[in-house]
């Protein structure tokens, strides 16, 4: 019997880039070939090994739609480490890694008390303990979905001192007070048209939109903060481009001082911080 070949790799390649971004075929092909990227350069005109170009073209057709390449491959690289994402979790950004270095920096020497607020995939919380081992962090979601996905990455990346909780923003804190307190909340205005386009379109809307003006957790992470900073102690979150000035009127409202707002690298407005009044370890 003749059989006809499977086609090249570099092929299936050229045909998905008519369909979708070429990088994004490259991780697809990746993926269902189940090896590297750098194995499918040095393959490249090599037969398609059975199965793949079947699995391939499901994942193109899947992205094609719209589905996000991360929860297609049910990865994302975050701050040097691989994390798994669901539906249930925000897709990690780039951009979030700002938020992890301003937290880092404000850590104090030895042991530190750190809270993520809305963990997801657990991004901020582990990229924080990888590099500070000697810290306390506590990470909590509403989510039990998404803490499922938190935890796991805790146990996939062997990151064995991050407490996980369930309960909505400060709720699981009872009574805790913390050096720094970090969150990448929602902050996309309710009626936002962004919402229905893109990979925005698949992602939880509870970790994207958050009221009328966007503002509506933020509010509460800000109202809240001084109940659970130690004096000196940091509030940081993550937000919208256009919000740096409304965001840190509501961090002075709430009693924080050294208020400041830090841009990304495309010099956007990005992460607002403030501290609470005292002196730093006092509490």
């Amino acid at each position: 019997m003749i059989t006809n070949p499977s086609p090249a790799l570099d092929a299936l390649l050229r045909d998905a880039a008519a369909r979708i971004d070429a990088i994004d075929a490259r991780w697809l092909l990746a993926h269902a070939a189940g090896r590297s990227q750098t194995w499918l350069y040095a393959h490249a005109r090599d037969p398609a090994p059975d199965g793949v170009a079947a699995r391939f073209e499901a994942l193109v057709a899947r992205r094609a739609a719209g589905e996000p390449v991360a929860y297609l491959t049910g990865m994302r690289g975050f701050w040097g480490f691989d994390l798994a994402v669901t539906p249930a979790t925000l897709i990690p950004r780039p951009e979030t890694e700002l938020l992890v270095e301003l937290a880092l920096a404000r850590l104090p020497a030895g042991h530190a008390r750190v809270a993520d607020l809305g963990t997801g995939s657990g991004a901020i919380a582990l990229a924080i303990a990888r590099e500070r081992p000697d810290a306390d962090v506590l990470a909590t979601d509403a989510s039990v979905d998404a803490l499922t996905v938190a935890r796991g990455n805790a146990h996939a990346l062997d990151v064995p001192h991050v407490r996980f909780h369930h309960g909505d923003w400060y709720a699981p804190l009872a009574g805790a007070h913390f050096d720094v307190i970090a969150s990448n909340p929602p902050y996309i205005e309710d009626a936002d048209p962004h919402l229905a386009q893109g990979d925005l379109r698949f992602e939880p809307a509870s970790a994207l939109s958050s009221g009328a003006d966007g503002l509506d957790a933020i509010r509460v992470l800000a109202a809240g903060a001084r109940a659970h900073l130690v004096p000196g102690g940091w509030l940081l979150v993550e937000h919208g481009l256009a919000q740096g000035a409304a965001v840190r009127a509501l961090f002075e409202q709430a009693g924080l001082v050294e208020v400041t707002t830090e841009r990304d690298l495309e010099a956007r407005d990005r992460v607002t911080l403030g501290r609470a009044p005292g002196a730093p370890g006092t509490g």
